[in-house]
């Protein structure tokens, strides 16, 4: 039982990670020019699952890797967000 409300908080952290950041980039840095770059994605997904690892610490139900994954969606969601601006603006 406990295994499946740890893969479910796994899969809730994921999806909020990858919805999120493909929401904010669309939204709010929609005209940054440096949100379109390559190092852009890995710098969020590297920096978020840092900020996610001491809370995974704290959390009994969840381990390390969900840290990786939610850091992992993130950076997809920068990645497609800004693929999406760029079509929107038609650069791409």
């Amino acid at each position: 039982m406990f295994q499946f409300i740890g893969f479910a908080a796994t899969v809730a952290a994921t999806v909020f990670g990858y919805i999120a950041a493909r929401r904010f980039v669309e939204q709010k840095l929609r005209y940054v020019d440096s949100i379109h770059t390559l190092k852009a994605p890995i710098v969020a997904g590297v920096v978020a699952a840092l900020v996610a690892a001491p809370i995974v610490w704290l959390l009994p139900l969840v381990g390390g890797g969900t840290a990786i994954m939610f850091g992992a969606s993130v950076a997809l969601g920068v990645s497609n967000g800004s693929r999406e601006v760029r079509k929107q603006l038609g650069s791409g």
